[in-house]
């Protein structure tokens, strides 16, 4: 069991590693996502 949960852990390691840029200018985008919706909310007036 122990050697399967390693494995798993390794695998998925090397997944976010090669991933990372991926993930973050994922994130990134959700983030400027929000901040325009926050902008728009903050500025719309009726």
């Amino acid at each position: 069991m122990k050697m399967n949960s390693a494995g798993m852990g390794s695998s998925r390691r090397r997944v976010s590693s090669k991933g990372l840029g991926a993930v973050l200018r994922e994130q990134r985008a959700k983030l400027y996502i929000i901040r325009r919706c926050v902008v728009m909310l903050v500025c719309w007036h009726d």
